[in-house]
């Protein structure tokens, strides 16, 4: 199955194709201001670079969340709309899922992604991982840190990724001391996306791109004036 992943969830954006779970091609960019301007650009690139076409895409899968209000918005209206335009299905990943399967990859056990979701809170869940599916152990949400950083097991080696370790590392440190492990793995998770979707999209668990739902967690800031 040819698919199209994208994540624009964070500062840390990506797209990539894929060949059931097989990667292909894959575009990076820390450029946040500008996911919306590039994206288009950055598919049309890598399907150019993979010999495909539009039509030869067989699924999407897209970071629904959590992350940036604007972010996820912009790469939900380009899925919606490129898979109206096929009527191919969709399979909405959460952007935490994605990076904590990134952990996975680089041989974690347990494995906690952490998003900063700006006004003192965090994005965040924890995983276990024995080799086999993602088992999740706290769920997913917006936590205060120290809510988050005091249930995790402290006798117990944790892997974190995310953009939440700049802003929380020491924080982090002091729950866990040397059971902390900081992924030098990048941030970037189109990949993981296309994985994840796969997944779903092979288990006929697609869903059709109008009814493509975000992530939040919390209310935009939008939203909270209202």
């Amino acid at each position: 199955m040819r698919i199209l992943a994208l994540d624009t969830t964070t500062g840390s954006g990506s797209a990539a194709l894929l060949e059931d779970t097989r990667l292909v091609v894959e575009i990076n960019s820390r450029s946040p201001s500008s996911h919306s301007a590039r994206l288009l650009k950055s598919i049309d690139h890598m399907l150019e670079l993979a010999s495909w076409q539009i039509k030869d895409i067989e699924g999407y899968a897209v970071a629904a969340g959590p992350g940036s209000f604007t972010g996820i918005r912009i790469g939900l209206s380009t899925i919606k709309a490129l898979a109206f335009a096929s009527g191919r299905p969709v399979a909405p990943v959460s952007t935490l899922a994605a990076l904590a399967l990134k952990l996975k990859d680089a041989g974690g056990r347990l494995l906690c992604p952490i998003l900063d979701a700006k006004k003192g809170e965090v994005y965040g869940a924890l995983y276990a991982s024995d080799g086999g599916e993602l088992e999740e152990i706290i769920r997913q949400g917006a936590y205060a840190p120290d809510a988050l950083f005091s249930r995790l097991p402290a006798h117990r080696v944790i892997s974190f990724l995310g953009s939440g370790v700049d802003v929380y590392g020491d924080k982090v440190r002091a729950y866990l001391r040397d059971k902390a492990r900081f992924s030098d793995r990048s941030p970037f998770i189109a990949r993981e996306v296309g994985v994840l979707g796969y997944r779903l999209l092979s288990q006929k668990k697609g869903i059709r791109g109008e009814a493509l739902e975000p992530i939040y967690y919390r209310r935009s800031q939008a939203e909270g004036k209202k």
